[in-house]
């Protein structure tokens, strides 16, 4: 079992709202550990006062592991931009470049215009030369450096995530609308300071694909996904058209289907097959993923079986490729129709061209709220599960003595809420799991109901 967390708070999360802004499944680096230092980031209101929302970025000094700076955050609210849309897509993300130690900030997108902004050079580099100020980064950018705001993918953005590969940093988002996208890929180069577009990597034919996350690991990028089926309805051509910016429907998660897996040598300038196989690359003349590329599904998985979009991947250190969803399927059954509750389900592929995949059963899912992956220092991968219904959150450890095999319960707790982030460079490299999560607080009589924070849990594995 676990020890008994360390818990830190960040700032408020709103209540006063319909949706949820913070800790969704698709913030892949909201909190993130870089050279000693660690980053988290944000959305929340000015003291004494519930709207508008603005981006707030944290960071503390971390001391020799596992010991970390009790209440050491350092916490910077960037008013110049106001958060005023009341929809759980407009979230934050974070990214660093380690070769020049720049912060890089998206954030308030569901087919928008890009918004994003960047620090510095050196601010992660060299942390304790600079004050914790706004004033060293950028205003609220409608383009990355480099490249011009009349960029096509610029102008419908949704689902943002940054990838450190090596001193640069990828950047990927989604264009079009729910069932109906495509996903785009980009580098920072550190040596530079510009971005380079590397192309249109997935597209959907009559879908759109949502990833589970970018892994990048030892000069291999890793990408898992599912698809989901675009089902028409009245105005769907209509440029005005905004019923796709729904929180459910009319292209929801029951039209999602199949896991797929691709990876790339070449820093998405090529694409194979879990098999090795070559399926997009300049010298094929076929530029991008589609539904049809030759190899990519790994379980077929129909529509309405349960499978949700975004949930979690992680690659662990000798290379296989771990992936966590849900699904109503009988283990090891291929494009079968549901027969029984949904379950969380771990997902492994063996490293290798040749590396099988594997399929082992979880615990039942209460709600919709979806949970997160992580490797530990030792190998071992560590799964958060979340109990909407309950406001629980459960870690379980999958060992990698046993092949990833064996799952254990390590620890529970309760009065959490929302989307389990990890900060997954210090569970790796010091061996301390930093869950972001929102936590409720109890009021001191039954008519107010409290409020809620986000928070992270440190513990020592």
């Amino acid at each position: 079992m676990l020890s008994r967390p360390t818990y830190t708070v960040l700032g408020s999360d709103p209540t006063n709202r319909k949706c949820r802004i913070n800790c969704y499944a698709f913030q892949q680096d909201a909190i993130v550990t870089f050279q000693g230092w660690q980053y988290a980031a944000f959305c929340s209101p000015l003291p004494d006062v519930a709207e508008p929302l603005y981006v707030h970025l944290a960071r503390r000094r971390l001391l020799e592991p596992p010991h970390d700076n009790p209440g050491g955050w350092e916490v910077l609210a960037l008013t110049d931009y106001p958060q005023t849309v009341d929809d759980g897509h407009n979230t934050v993300q974070l990214g660093i470049s380690p070769g020049d130690g720049t912060i890089h900030l998206s954030y308030d997108h569901h087919c928008d215009v890009l918004r994003y902004r960047y620090s510095c050079r050196d601010l992660a580099l060299k942390p304790t030369e600079f004050a914790w100020i706004s004033s060293h980064f950028t205003t609220t950018l409608d383009y990355l450096p480099g490249l011009p705001a009349s960029h096509k993918p610029f102008h419908y953005v949704t689902y943002p995530r940054f990838c450190a590969a090596d001193s640069d940093l990828l950047f990927t988002l989604r264009d079009g609308k729910a069932g109906l996208g495509n996903d785009h890929l980009y580098v920072y180069s550190s040596s530079s300071g510009r971005c380079s577009y590397l192309g249109q990597h997935l597209t959907g034919i009559q879908s759109n694909p949502y990833i589970h996350g970018l892994s990048y690991r030892s000069g291999r990028l890793h990408l898992t996904w599912v698809y989901r089926g675009f089902v028409h309805y009245d105005g769907w051509d209509d440029l005005a058209d905004a019923k796709h910016k729904q929180q459910a429907g009319p292209n929801g998660a029951e039209n999602n289907h199949d896991l797929c897996y691709a990876y790339s040598d070449g820093l998405g300038k090529t694409w194979k097959n879990g098999q090795g196989k070559e399926i997009a690359s300049r010298d094929l003349g076929i530029s991008t993923i589609d539904n049809n590329s030759e190899g990519i599904v790994v379980f077929r998985i129909p529509k309405r079986s349960g499978l949700t979009n975004q949930e979690s991947q992680v690659v662990d250190l000798d290379g296989g490729v771990h992936v966590l969803n849900r699904s109503s399927l009988p283990v090891g059954s291929n494009n079968r129709s549901g027969v029984e509750a949904v379950h969380w389900r771990h997902y492994y592929k063996a490293p290798g061209d040749d590396g099988i995949w594997s399929e082992f059963l979880l615990r039942p899912v209460y709600g919709s709220t979806r949970g997160r992956l992580a490797v530990s220092k030792t190998g071992d991968v560590i799964i958060i599960l979340p109990d909407a219904e309950n406001g629980r959150v459960y870690i379980e450890r999958a060992t990698k003595s046993s092949g990833y095999t064996a799952h254990e319960e390590v620890w529970s707790g309760e009065g959490l809420r929302g989307e389990p982030l990890v900060d997954l460079p210090r569970l790796e490299n010091d061996n301390v799991l930093s869950l972001m999560v929102l936590a409720d607080t109890k009021s001191s009589n039954d008519i107010d109901p409290g409020t809620r924070n986000v928070v992270v849990l440190d513990f020592e594995l």
